[in-house]
């Protein structure tokens, strides 16, 4: 095991490595990286503010820091050798696509679908590899059968793209959308339970929930509400797009039968990836938005079948996936808890600002919703661009306003104390 002195010499020699180039991030060096990192000993809640730890961290990735990001909840980047095991797979693809990239490359995809099955704790051939937590969304919403008349039930915190799905099944098949309203925040789980029974009618065919709302960073009782449905014969769609590797959990926590990420938001994979689970004994009656042959009809892989497609995004997974079971799934969720908390402490302080999200760790994690009463949230947005070069985005919802702050594991202790400070000059100024 490694001591913390010999830790803080190799980030130091590290660091040099970086200043002199890309060196730094060959395979060997983005190996030695996740070494390190495990070998670091304490619990999660001590590391969290160990910006020691967290300096090796920041070194794998080439963000701009003539800015500030906190919008890490639309995408995140990659590290660096997530980017150059990519590029390697497209350099390799392009000497000769129809056989490297589908005799080579492609069958090489199942090996990253059993880690990622070995991660979230199901059976690889219940994962399907797709581009994004929307495009995983809309098979499930699409490919379960309605009828005119059939309701589906949603909150209307839900993402606003799969609002828009349903709602085209609305024009085009004549079902009807429910939606209905959550507390904001929301910390009694029978409570949610029971909004979502309440609104079941008999003509209840679908429900769709948020693991983490997008909009407030609200986490949800999945399990709860997937057990409670099930008795009553409803599948539920579980949407995790900010969920997976943001904050630890795995299959067994959820009990669902149909879940869905986004894999380049917290897990740092190559841009336009996402995963799909489907239980094995639901992949039969599940169509495919594009059609497959009929002797797939129950391998999870018909939703794979979208025609020609790059195989080096999804090999990359594996890279990420490496690089986040490195940090630690705890770690890193302590990590984002304690980078939010630094800035909701000083400004809950002030009569004008107004929290959005809940402290309870159990309901919360890295995505946090904050108002300053009198700003608009686009107005305010646009300041701390303009004037700091920070960016958040706005939220504007019947029900509350703000703008949405997600730190990353990449943001330094000084970015968080800066946007603090620009937060601040608004209380007094804005």
């Amino acid at each position: 095991m490694a001591s913390r002195k010999d830790f803080l010499r190799k980030l130091g020699g590290s660091a040099l490595a970086l200043s002199v180039g890309s060196a730094f991030f060959e395979p060997l060096m983005a190996s030695d990286i996740v070494r390190d990192l495990k070998n670091v000993e304490g619990p999660p809640e001590s590391i969290a503010s160990d910006e020691d730890y967290w300096a090796r961290v920041q070194q794998a990735f080439t963000v701009d820091r003539s800015l500030i990001n906190l919008n890490n909840g639309g995408v995140s980047p990659s590290p660096d050798f997530v980017q150059a095991a990519m590029k390697k797979h497209l350099d390799f693809s392009n000497q000769a696509p129809v056989y490297n990239m589908w005799r080579i490359l492609e069958p090489r995809r199942e090996g990253v679908r059993q880690r990622i099955a070995r991660n979230f704790g199901c059976d690889p051939e219940e994962i399907a590899l797709t581009r994004n937590a929307s495009e995983s969304l809309q098979i499930c919403q699409l490919g379960i059968d309605l009828n005119k008349g059939d309701e589906v039930l949603t909150t209307d915190q839900d993402y606003p793209r799969m609002i828009t799905t349903f709602q085209q099944r609305e024009r085009r098949e004549g079902i009807v959308l429910k939606q209905f309203s959550i507390p904001v925040p929301a910390e009694d789980d029978d409570e949610i339970v029971a909004l979502f029974e309440e609104n079941i009618t008999p003509k209840t065919r679908m429900i769709l929930m948020s693991h983490i709302v997008n909009i407030t960073g609200q986490i949800l009782p999945v399990k709860k509400v997937v057990q409670m449905a099930r008795k009553k014969g409803i599948p539920v769609i579980v949407d995790g797009a900010h969920a997976y590797a943001h904050f630890t959990f795995n299959h067994a926590d959820l009990d669902c039968d149909y879940y869905t990420s986004s894999l380049h938001k917290w897990l740092f994979a190559p841009h336009g990836t996402g995963l799909l689970y489907v239980r094995k004994n639901k992949i039969k009656d599940l169509w495919p938005m594009m059609a497959a042959p009929e002797s797939m009809d129950e391998d999870i892989r018909k939703f794979e079948e979208i025609g020609t497609h790059p195989a080096a995004n999804y090999l990359a997974i594996g890279e990420a996936l490496t690089f986040h079971e490195g940090i630690g799934a705890e770690r890193k969720e302590a990590r984002l808890k304690f980078l939010n908390d630094l800035w909701i402490d000083e400004l809950l302080n002030h009569d004008r600002v107004a929290l959005h999200t809940s402290r309870d760790p159990k309901y919360a994690c890295a995505i946090a919703t904050v108002e300053i009463k009198g700003i608009p949230p686009n107005e305010l947005n646009s300041r701390l661009w303009q004037k700091h070069r920070i960016i958040t985005t706005p939220i504007n919802h019947p029900q509350f306003k703000g703008i949405r702050v997600t730190p990353n594991v990449y943001t330094t202790r000084e970015e968080i104390e800066r946007f603090t400070d620009a937060m601040l000059w608004e209380v007094r100024n804005g």
